[in-house]
């Protein structure tokens, strides 16, 4: 980025803890043992269960040793159970074991990760905020209403969730508080030729706005694709005296264009007139001359001639 783009941007404290990879593994052969454990768990009480209504039986295996067996498988498969996961694409788990983070599981699919640890849904999509239209003042005091839209997305589960009470919350008042301050700090309008203005410089200032958001919620682990002003005005108040303003600019800016070229004309009628010879004229009829024609070429409506019949100095 440009340095001459640079802006103030708060300092945010150092985060404390930062996203690393969850110890884990494949889902489906821990499915299929818990399956097995769930129908041996099964097969195992039923069997125990009819020994001991039926105590003339088989005497080498008691039911109870059998009925045991089968609740301890039932309660093994249970704790295998709780941890499957499923990941969808575009989210993340983040875990906790304890109350420690112990990794963030991103891979999607059916993942086996500790099944004692506490975890925590993360979407890791593209999201938009947009922001309510603000009236505030700009640089030069003039109240003006402004909005703007964030494009941003995760990229850090661990402080997203740990660094601040609610992410999505944190980026609405950070973003909010970028736009008051870029509008805050530039004109609507400028009055220089090396004055940035909101109006004017819309690629200059919409970098501004996606540096100070990024500085803003880098600390939750967020970052900003891209931020756009999607609506910049006057306030109600002012717009009419505003807009008759640069109506009174653009005329201005007419005049002085229709002025120029209104004057290169008349020198080129004189220097043509010189040198072709058509007539020779003093210093007093060169200034008439340069007077009518100023006045044809420079009247907002049609100018009526006047046939002179008599001679040139009468």
């Amino acid at each position: 980025m440009n340095t001459d783009l640079a802006i103030d941007t708060p300092t945010m404290p150092a985060p404390h803890v930062r996203e690393r990879v969850a110890f884990g593994s494949s889902g489906l052969p821990v499915l299929g043992l818990v399956l097995l454990a769930y129908l041996a768990a099964a097969a195992l009480a039923l069997i125990g269960i009819l020994r001991l209504a039926n105590p003339d039986g088989d005497p080498r295996t008691p039911g109870v040793v059998l009925l045991v067996i089968g609740v301890l498988l039932l309660i093994g498969a249970v704790i295998l159970n709780g941890g499957l996961i499923m990941v969808a694409p575009g989210e993340a788990r983040v875990l906790q074991f304890l109350g420690r983070y112990v990794g963030t599981v991103r891979l999607d699919g059916l993942r086996f990760i500790n099944p004692f640890t506490f975890r925590r849904r993360i979407s890791t999509r593209i999201r938009n905020h947009e922001t309510a239209v603000t009236k505030v003042n700009d640089a030069d005091g003039n109240p003006i209403e402004i909005a703007a839209v964030v494009v941003w997305r995760i990229t850090d589960t661990a402080r997203a969730v740990f660094e601040v009470d609610d992410y999505d919350e944190f980026v609405t008042i950070q973003t909010e508080t970028a736009v008051r301050h870029i509008a805050t700090s530039y004109p609507y309008d400028a009055h220089g030729i090396d004055q940035l203005s909101l109006r004017e410089n819309a690629t200059e200032i919409t970098e501004k706005l996606s540096a100070e958001i990024a500085a803003r919620v880098e600390a939750a682990g967020v970052e900003v694709i891209e931020s756009r002003i999607t609506h910049l005005a006057y306030a109600s108040e002012i717009a009419g005296a505003m807009l008759r303003r640069q109506q009174a600019g653009a005329v201005v800016a007419a005049r002085q264009r229709i002025v120029e070229g209104a004057v290169g004309m008349v020198q080129l009628a004189l220097r043509e007139l010189a040198e072709q010879d058509v007539v020779d004229l003093d210093e007093e009829r060169k200034a008439s001359m340069v007077s009518n024609l100023l006045v044809v070429l420079c009247s907002d409506r049609d100018t009526q001639p006047v046939v002179n019949t008599g001679s040139l100095y009468h």
